[in-house]
C-alpha cells in the first residue's frame, strides 16, 4: 500500500523538491503551503506522515504540531520538521511538541528518504 505523505512548507520549490524525491520513490505526496492550509487538509484527509517547515506565514511548524496531536487520527503520526532552524532549544521545543525527527535544509534526497522510510517503517 503507498504511504501517503503531506508535505508543508511555504516555499513552493522545497514542495516540489521534496514531492519529487519522495514521489519518485513510490510516495504519494501531497502539498500544503503552511500550517494552517495542512491543518484544512488534514482534517479532510488523513496522512501517513507529515513533513513540516518551522518558519511560515499564518500558522508555523510548532503550532501546527500542535494541533495535529489534539486530533485522534494524527496522536501516532511521525511529524518531521524540514527547516533551517538548527537551534538546540528550537529542537527540544519541537520533540515536547511532539516532532518525531528533524532535518536541516538544505537536504540531501538520501538523507530525507533515509528518515522517511525509518519513521514509516
Amino acid at each position: 500500500m503507498v504511504k501517503v505523505v503531506l508535505c508543508v512548507d511555504d516555499s513552493a520549490s522545497i514542495r516540489q523538491m521534496v514531492k519529487l524525491t519522495l514521489s519518485s520513490n513510490g510516495y504519494d505526496v501531497h502539498e500544503a503551503c503552511d500550517g494552517r492550509d495542512a491543518l484544512t487538509k488534514a482534517g479532510a484527509k488523513s496522512y501517513d506522515m507529515v513533513l513540516t517547515d518551522l518558519n511560515m506565514p499564518n500558522m508555523d511548524g510548532l503550532a501546527l504540531i500542535n494541533e495535529l496531536r489534539k486530533m485522534a487520527t494524527y496522536k501516532g503520526v511521525p511529524i518531521i520538521f524540514l527547516t533551517t532552524e538548527s537551534d538546540e532549544s528550537k529542537k527540544a521545543e519541537a520533540k515536547k511538541s511532539g516532532a518525531t525527527a528533524w532535518i536541516t535544509k538544505p537536504f540531501k534526497q538520501d538523507q530525507l528518504l533515509a528518515v522517511v522510510k525509518k519513521v514509516l517503517g
